[in-house]
């Protein structure tokens, strides 16, 4: 099973800039060629939040039209940028669509090998995320639920500290409880989330968490307490996850077009030096 996560891509309506300088709709169209080219195509697009800037329909009808072209299935989950409401009200082809306050769901194919579970980390009106009672009582139940399927959670806000200052500060609130649900259940083989714009990797509870790069702009790389909120222009990118038959691989493809691919052998089998 080939998994495709995008993260944080920032929808702006058609002709609008985000901060005034990123053209997040170009880069995500950039986004979805590049896994269009892939040799191996993505059974699953994931979308680990802020699909949108501001959360309004006319900035999810632009991003609806900008992903059509991929035909497979996509689980999303929202981000501090998002709007529930106008989410499943503009997406009527989701593989779920979660109902009730939580955009949370466990989710599995018949053939596929993983369970994917959504959990909303979404604290509305602030930046920062929040996992209450209520949500981490339904992750307990969910992974209870089924205690040994190969599981990947997705989630907007990561649950650790990552270093840089302005970032932590709208972190997660609730990830000491989450690390120790977590901990609990062995069958969970990746933890992926958004929000810091950058491909960082930690452990949380014993498992691995990643968090994923934005198909668009890149937060400053700035590991410090006192980190000015700044963005810069690296080459954006994505997340591709492989199920080996034994646990997950993954794999941070950049979305730009480079020079390449070149041969290491001539066509005599020689190697080229």
């Amino acid at each position: 099973m080939l998994i495709a996560q995008f993260s944080d891509t920032h929808i702006k309506p058609r002709g609008r800039l985000a901060y005034n300088k990123v053209d997040t709709a170009s880069m995500l169209r950039a986004a979805v060629s590049h896994v269009q080219a892939l040799p191996q195509q993505p059974d699953l697009l994931l979308i680990t939040g802020d699909l949108v800037d501001v959360g309004d329909a006319e900035e999810y009808e632009h991003l609806k039209d900008i992903l059509a072209p991929l035909t497979y299935p996509m689980l999303v989950v929202p981000g501090n940028h998002d709007d529930r409401l106008t989410m499943q009200h503009v997406f009527h082809n989701l593989l779920v669509k979660p109902e009730g306050e939580f955009w949370q769901f466990s989710h599995q194919e018949p053939h596929w090998p993983l369970r994917i579970i959504g959990l909303d980390t979404v604290n509305t009106g602030h930046s920062g995320g929040l996992l209450c009672q209520a949500r981490l009582s339904w992750l307990e139940q969910a992974l209870s639920n089924d205690p040994y399927t190969p599981t990947l959670v997705m989630m907007h806000h990561p649950p650790f500290i990552t270093g840089i200052g302005h970032m932590d500060d709208i972190g997660l609130s609730g990830r000491e409880a989450f690390s120790d649900l977590v901990r609990q259940h062995d069958n969970i083989e990746l933890i992926v989330c958004g929000h810091l714009h950058r491909n960082i990797r930690s452990r949380v509870g014993g498992r691995s968490v990643m968090t994923a790069h934005s198909t668009a702009h890149t937060v400053q790389l700035d590991i410090a307490p006192d980190a000015q909120a700044m963005f810069s222009m690296e080459p954006s990118g994505y997340l591709l996850h492989w199920w080996n038959g034994t646990n997950l691989v993954t794999h941070h493809a950049h979305t730009g077009k480079f020079e390449g691919p070149h041969p290491f052998f001539e066509e005599s089998g020689q190697l080229i030096v």
